[in-house]
């Protein structure tokens, strides 16, 4: 039997972005709405195209991926699901500024910029959700510098995986959303230094590695590891 599909309006209203919106506010955001599911490793836009709009992912995850001809390509973030993304530029009205491609199998709704921007206009409650949105994520980008300040490359990992992890009881498992070397590219790392970093966590009890499965074994350690900037064994 085929899988029925679910109406846009049910699939924003389940999304934080939108969830405390009403039915009216929803139903003229999703005369905007485009899906667009994607397979694991396809590319969305690249890096330089035209923005028509903004993305929410409803599942799956989606990389972006920064660019420079000296650096080459580097991971620049990962969304997840519920989450959004293209709306700074959106705003800007300029073209992307990097390119975005499939981590897994996914499913988004591309909301067009005019509907997005008719909706701003129109409903002050919307607008305020849109700016909450992208104050959280100028936190992140905060967030990140001051990690990407930290003078360790260890404790810049172990900060990523501290803001990873679910916090559930027991060991947590924690599986990189990309290629370990794109992880490093993330941290301002070479493959090689990263490399020996997961070996030095390993070492230390902290970890086990297989793959791009981190499971985090003893997390008030690796925290403890963390605050004093070094591995203790």
């Amino acid at each position: 039997m085929a899988r029925k599909e679910i109406a846009p309006e049910v699939l924003l209203a389940r999304l934080s972005l939108f969830k405390e919106l009403d039915a009216a506010t929803l139903v003229r955001l999703t005369a905007g709405i485009t899906r667009r599911s994607l397979k694991r490793g396809e590319t969305l836009f690249h890096k330089g195209d035209p923005v028509t709009g903004m993305y929410v992912v409803v599942y799956g995850e989606v990389r972006l991926i920064a660019s420079t001809p000296a650096r080459g390509e580097r991971l620049s973030g990962i969304v997840g699901p519920g989450q959004s993304f293209g709306e700074p530029v959106m705003f800007l009205e300029r073209p992307t500024l990097v390119a975005a491609q499939a981590a897994t199998d996914a499913l988004l709704l591309h909301l067009s910029k005019n509907a997005v921007f008719a909706e701003l206009e129109r409903n002050p409650k919307f607008a305020r959700r849109m700016i909450a949105g992208l104050s959280k994520r100028i936190e992140s980008l905060v967030r990140e510098l001051d990690c990407q300040a930290m003078g360790s490359g260890t404790e810049r990992f172990i900060a990523y995986l501290l803001r990873h992890d679910g916090s559930g009881p027991g060991p947590s498992v924690i599986t990189l959303p990309a290629a370990k070397g794109a992880i490093a590219s993330q941290l301002n790392l070479t493959p090689e230094h990263f490399s020996r970093i997961l070996r030095e966590l390993a070492d230390a009890g902290l970890v086990h590695v297989k793959g791009r499965m981190i499971t985090v074994l003893d997390l008030d350690r690796l925290e403890l590891a963390a605050r004093r900037r070094t591995v203790r064994i």
